[in-house]
């Protein structure tokens, strides 16, 4: 339960630095409803414990390879610019990316979650660093390890949930104008990101 809570704990410290797919669940609430936000966050939970298993696996060794790492940025980039941009069109009534434009249905919201999350891989080598850290400090064994982990995507589960809920609710209040402006401000960060993710170096 210790290292469960720790993990928690962890977890939710991260996910205070907001990133894009925040952002995501918060539009997708405000905009579909939280049973959709809620797929949405299911989705992103699971590529976490899914990336959060490779890093344990030692797939971040792969990723420290300066070419797979320049091919895996490339690609992310491309598709994190694309839905950002798929968003802002979106708010005029143009789709880019047929099949995959967000309506309001939970399951073009969870595969849109699992592509957005699974576009940035590098993740990979985050949480292999989180990971190596621990077992070095806190001498964590493999079940303990196993533990931390759950607690960490438990994080992204319950703050993300809170985030879907705070939509919701706030969706009654914003008029339709400033959504629109809010599905702006969504897709030109994630675009922001997309190319954060191609200019970083290390």
């Amino acid at each position: 339960m210790k290292r469960y809570l720790e993990g928690l704990k962890f977890g939710m410290l991260l996910q205070f630095a907001v990133g894009p797919m925040c952002l995501m669940v918060f539009n997708t609430a405000q905009n579909t409803g939280f049973l959709v936000a809620l797929s949405l966050v299911i989705a992103i939970a699971l590529v976490d414990a899914f990336y959060i298993l490779l890093a344990s696996l030692g797939a971040s060794k792969l990723l420290g390879n300066k070419k797979v790492e320049k091919i895996v940025k490339i690609i992310g980039s491309l598709v994190l610019i694309l839905f950002g941009l798929n968003i802002i069109l979106n708010v005029f009534g143009i789709n880019i990316i047929p099949g995959l434009n967000l309506k309001p249905n939970s399951s073009s919201a969870f595969i849109q979650g699992i592509i957005l999350t699974l576009s940035n891989p590098i993740t990979i080598v985050f949480w292999g660093s989180v990971l190596t850290t621990k077992i070095i400090e806190e001498k964590f064994g493999k079940k303990e390890l196993a533990v931390f982990s759950v607690g960490l995507v438990s994080a992204t589960l319950i703050f993300l949930t809170i985030v879907a809920v705070l939509g919701m609710i706030l969706s009654n209040f914003i008029p339709d104008i400033i959504s629109k402006i809010l599905n702006i401000v969504v897709g030109l960060v994630i675009i922001g990101f997309g190319i954060k993710l191609l200019l970083k170096r290390n």
